[in-house]
Formats: C-alpha cells, sequence, structure tokens
C-alpha cells in the first residue's frame, strides 16, 4: 500500500481539489484508491451508507476514487455551533460538543482512532490520498495535533506541500513553512506544488526554483486555476463570501440568507448553473431583495442561534414582506425548522435549554431532541417529480401543515410541510435541487424552466477535466514516487 499527504500553507489553498482530482486521476489507471482526511472542520457534512457523517469534501472525494463513502475516510469531524464550541463527531457518530481549549488539550487523545481508521482504508486500497487541514506551519497548534504532521508522524505518510499563489506571497508561504517547522516534521515533507496559478506558467519559473533552492523540497508542479472546480461542491462557507449573484437577464431570482452557521449550503450549487436563474446569498447587513421569487433558509448547524441572527439582521421583517407581496419560502433543515411557531431545545442540544418564537409562516412546531437522523432518503415531491438526497439533523416537526407533505418518501410517508396556500414550504431532506427533474418541477412552479441535468453528471465531468490539467500540469512520477507507488506502465 501507498500514500501521499497533500497539506497546504493555509485554508482554502485547494487540498481538497487537488485530492479529488488526483483520486480520480490514480482510479482511472486502475488503482483501488482511498481519501483519507483524519480531521475536519465543517458544517457541510454527508452522510454515508451505514448510516453515519463525514465531511462533504471526503464524500467528493470517494465519488472521485469511484468508491462507497466511508467513516473511516473522516474519523473526526467537527461540525462548528459557536465561536469557541463545536460538536465533535468520532467515526461517523455524535460524540459530545466541546469547548475549543477543551478540544485543544484533549485532541491526541484521538489519534489511536485516527490510525485505526487509516489502516482500515489502507487495508483495502492500493493508494491512500490524505487531505491536511489548515497549514502545520501553525506551530502553536502542534502539540496533539492528529490533523497534520501528528499524523503524518505517526502514520509515517510522506507529504507534498501546497501553496496557493492567487493569494500572492507564495515563496514567502512555502519558505516560511519550512523555517518554521520543526526538523523532524520538516523532514516529513519531500516536495512542494503551487496551486491555482493564472497567466503564462513560465513566468514563475523562477520563483519555483528559488523555493526549491531555499528549502531542498522537490518540485512537484504547478497547477493553473482551475475552473471545474467552480462546479463542485463547496465545503468551506468562507467561498460563500466570494459568491455573487448572476448575471443580469434571467428570467427567475432565487435567493438565501447566509446565516452565520450556514451548513450544507452546497444543496443550492445546482441552481447557480440554471441558464433561467439568477441566485445569489445575501451576507450579513444586506437586505432580502424585494423582487426576489424565491428566498430558501437553508441549512444551519445552530437553529435558535441562526434564528435569533436572522431576526438581528432584520430579515425577518424582510420575509414577512415577501410573503405579503405573494413571494415564496422554502426551508431546508434548520431553516424549515425556523418557519414554524416555535423551536423547543429543552435538553441543551445547542447549548443552553431554551426555545424561541419562530418565524410562524408554517403551523408547525419543533423540538430538537438528543438523537440524530442519519440516512439517505429518496422519494417524489408531492407533485410527483423523482428526488434523491440525504438527512442529517436533530430535532422532530409536526403540526397542522405537514397534513400537506412537501415530499413522500419511497415508503409512502410523508416528509415537511407546506402552508395551505402553497408558497411556504419546508422539509429536512438535503439535496433536494440534485434530480434533474426535480429542480424542473420546482422551478415551473415558479414560471421558469431548467436544464434538466443532473448534478451528479456536472459533478463527475468536473472531475474528470480536473484529472485530465493534472496529469500535465503535476509531475505525477515524481508523485506517484514519494508516494511509494510504482506506476503501471
Amino acid at each position: 500500500m501507498a500514500a501521499l499527504m497533500i497539506q497546504g500553507c493555509g485554508s482554502d489553498v485547494g487540498k481538497s481539489v487537488l485530492v479529488a482530482g488526483l483520486c480520480r486521476l490514480f482510479a482511472d489507471r486502475g488503482l483501488t484508491v482511498r481519501p483519507f482526511k483524519p480531521q475536519n472542520m465543517s458544517n457541510n457534512a454527508a452522510v454515508t451508507a451505514d448510516g453515519g457523517e463525514i465531511g462533504r469534501a471526503q464524500a467528493l472525494q470517494a465519488r472521485a476514487a469511484r468508491a462507497a463513502p466511508s467513516v473511516h475516510m473522516n474519523p473526526v469531524l467537527l461540525k462548528p455551533q459557536s465561536d469557541t464550541g463545536a460538536q465533535l463527531v468520532v467515526r461517523g457518530r455524535m460524540a459530545g460538543t466541546w469547548q475549543a481549549r477543551a478540544y485543544q488539550d484533549r485532541k491526541g487523545e484521538l489519534l489511536q482512532t485516527v490510525l485505526e481508521s487509516y489502516q482500515a482504508l489502507a487495508a483495502e486500497a492500493d493508494l491512500v490520498l490524505v487531505e491536511g487541514a489548515g497549514s502545520p506551519a501553525e506551530t502553536n497548534l502542534r502539540v496533539g495535533d492528529i490533523a497534520n504532521m501528528g499524523f503524518a508522524r505517526a502514520a509515517d505518510v510522506p507529504v507534498v506541500l501546497a501553496g496557493d499563489i492567487d493569494r500572492g506571497h507564495v515563496i514567502a508561504a512555502l519558505v516560511g513553512a519550512h523555517a518554521v517547522l520543526d526538523p523532524d516534521d520538516r523532514a516529513m515533507v519531500k516536495g512542494f506544488l503551487i496551486n491555482k496559478f493564472r497567466g503564462d506558467a513560465r513566468l514563475f519559473d523562477e520563483g519555483r526554483a528559488q523555493i526549491g533552492a531555499r528549502t531542498g523540497w522537490a518540485d512537484c508542479g504547478l497547477v493553473p486555476w482551475l475552473a471545474a472546480a467552480r462546479r463542485l461542491p463547496a465545503e468551506d462557507a468562507v467561498v460563500l463570501e466570494r459568491t455573487g449573484a448572476a448575471a443580469a437577464g434571467r428570467r427567475l431570482r432565487i435567493v438565501a440568507p447566509m446565516f452565520s452557521r450556514i451548513a450544507n449550503f452546497d444543496d443550492l450549487d445546482p441552481l447557480r448553473g440554471e441558464p433561467q436563474v439568477e441566485f445569489g446569498f445575501v451576507p450579513p447587513g444586506a437586505a432580502l431583495p424585494g423582487d426576489a421569487d424565491l428566498v430558501i433558509l437553508p441549512g444551519t448547524k445552530a437553529t435558535l442561534a441562526d434564528l435569533a441572527f436572522l431576526r438581528e439582521q432584520g430579515w425577518d421583517v424582510d420575509l414577512a414582506a415577501h410573503v405579503r407581496r405573494g413571494g415564496r419560502v422554502l426551508g431546508v433543515c434548520g431553516g424549515y425548522q425556523m418557519l414554524g411557531r416555535v423551536v423547543r431545545d429543552p435538553l441543551g442540544v445547542e447549548g443552553a435549554p431554551g426555545e424561541a418564537k419562530g418565524l410562524g409562516l408554517l403551523d408547525v412546531e419543533t423540538t430538537l431532541t438528543g438523537d440524530k437522523v442519519l440516512r439517505r432518503t429518496l422519494g417524489r415531491l408531492a407533485g410527483g417529480a423523482p428526488f434523491e438526497g440525504y438527512e442529517i439533523h436533530v430535532g422532530r416537526t409536526q403540526g397542522p401543515d405537514t397534513s400537506r407533505p412537501f415530499l413522500i418518501r419511497g415508503d409512502g410517508s410523508g416528509e415537511g410541510a407546506t402552508s395551505p396556500d402553497g408558497r411556504i414550504a419546508g422539509a429536512y431532506v438535503h439535496g433536494l435541487f440534485d434530480r434533474g427533474a426535480a429542480r424542473a418541477a420546482l422551478l415551473d412552479g415558479l414560471g421558469g424552466a431548467s436544464d434538466g441535468a443532473d448534478q451528479e453528471t456536472k459533478v463527475e465531468t468536473a472531475l474528470d477535466e480536473i484529472a485530465a490539467v493534472l496529469e500535465t500540469a503535476l509531475d505525477i512520477p515524481r508523485l506517484a514516487a514519494i508516494a511509494g507507488l510504482g506506476l503501471r506502465p
């Protein structure tokens, strides 16, 4: 078994996309490839076949590797609920809520769990491609580390360090990492690569030579800006801050408020590619536009906190005006819970026990519970179009409006609720827009049309395109040699 770890000079340098592209590249060469991320921090989660949850980036990487997602691919997942606390998920199961200081002090206790999951994958693979988290140069977090060099050294996995040239100062970032890493950690780094380059690659030849000379690390290549990456589901909410609405001239306008703890926002990715849809996230401090055809309240990791946040932004007033004008509203998961009369948290699942008045747009009530629902869901919209998605939530929602379910599961049971006039609806199911038929039905209800393409097809095409670029941009034989992999002819 061979292994290679891609670490980065910071968050959002493209590690997830690089690992996904390499998974597809090596899988297409006939290898059994498995992705792995020891520790992830994200509120975008996916449900595995065995009913666990992992970061969506690892689910995407599993798809790229043509493998089924497994809880072993991301054994430790942190889902932020506040600025200083997060829900801890270990091998797909909720394991309590930890404050940042406590987790920092005790994270090393999870190293054995991480190593066991890694070995489980290694036993079934020709190649394991590992993604780091943040940067190994954050040496203040090194004690007890399980995400970067702590894992690499414990598992004896060689590292290639990625720098993001789009941010600038990439020479300083890579050379600086070399300078601050302790000698044993530094020895794990066998090469570097440059990501997100725009323009004539020859203009950075001298820069690459300087990095190699100052670090002694092998130059593994320069990756151009990957336009196809925009068609992949994003994992980090930081990308939403750079996501504007589509160009003018579209027929439908759909918006979603950017909650402070927004989760599984890739639910809305398929809308961006629709020719007749202008979609945009509304950032804090901005009003919901008065000309929107549909407002979608997305998922959130902390319903009560984000319900308060929504009111702080004045979005409750904007929503009420939108509804008075005849506008439509769709709530997904936490957004669905907010639409009801009240949200109760008697057990303190999200923090201190309490409750809050909901938006009152649906005649339902939600009680948060200690057990988490994790399952794949198939069925049809109430209008008949098939959908395929997943549920990942705590809470049970009941009330008169559930007698008009928004969705019908495959077993015939109803899911979600719809207002008597049909303009307000909500459900717990994520991924509602992925199937072309379901998306077409939803847009048709707004007076628009869809391209009818399944999101899975678009993602598969993007993965193939990224793998093809990496094939020529990176020194694949060198990466294979670092990983301990003998390339097949």
